[in-house]
């Protein structure tokens, strides 16, 4: 029963992938056929070699994911920590499900947001939306507000690379974030005694009397 459970859930984290893949696009393309000030196209086509994006992407990418993990790694986040690894340890997805995950986040995402809603509302306007709706920026949190504000901040940095270089910079970089921790996260889920794991998930709402911004 509970493998099936399991196995239910897991099929609708796919489902959502492919909703976001193919369903921001075509948000993207609305936005972009009625408004000036977006060119979907000229975004993708990039304004540097594809080469120097995939570079960029990569690199930034990589050092954006190890800051982050490094951040949830520390003694006070580890409450934080435990809540998401559970979450999201209890679907034991694959290697491969996971990049089909992180691609689909990284393509529908980053063609939506910092291709059609970018040029619309700005760089750090479109950075704290996307962070918020990805619930990482909780006033009755701290913690997991402090991982927001770092997030932040390294999605102005990749909203200023798709604006200099071109959205497949950004594509790259939020794949490669992606792919990082969500294997990260497994492993951690991995190393929590699920007695000591229920206990943190379970307290996890102390932090709100604990301190706030």
């Amino acid at each position: 029963m509970k493998e099936e459970y399991e196995m239910v859930n897991k099929k609708i984290i796919i489902q959502l992938a492919l909703a976001t893949v193919v369903g921001m696009p075509l948000i993207a393309v609305l936005i972009d056929r009625f408004s000036e000030s977006v060119s979907l196209a000229n975004s993708l086509l990039g304004f540097e070699k594809w080469w120097l994006q995939l570079a960029a992407g990569l690199l930034s990418g990589l050092v954006i994911a190890f800051i982050a993990q490094w951040i949830i790694n520390t003694p006070f986040m580890q409450k934080v920590n435990a809540r998401y690894a559970n979450m999201l340890g209890r679907f034991e997805l694959s290697l491969s499900e996971i990049f089909f995950i992180s691609i689909c986040a990284g393509v529908g995402e980053e063609i939506l947001f910092r291709g059609a809603i970018q040029p619309l509302i700005g760089i750090v306007l479109t950075a704290l939306v996307f962070v918020a709706i990805h619930g990482y920026i909780n006033p009755k949190n701290w913690r997991l507000s402090i991982y927001g504000f770092y997030m932040t901040a390294a999605m102005v940095g990749i909203g200023y690379m798709a604006a200099k270089l071109g959205l497949i910079s950004a594509i790259v970089a939020h794949t490669i974030i992606d792919v990082y921790l969500l294997v990260k996260l497994q492993k951690w889920a991995g190393r929590i005694p699920i007695e000591e794991n229920a206990t943190l998930v379970d307290n996890f709402e102390e932090d709100n009397n604990e301190q706030k911004f």
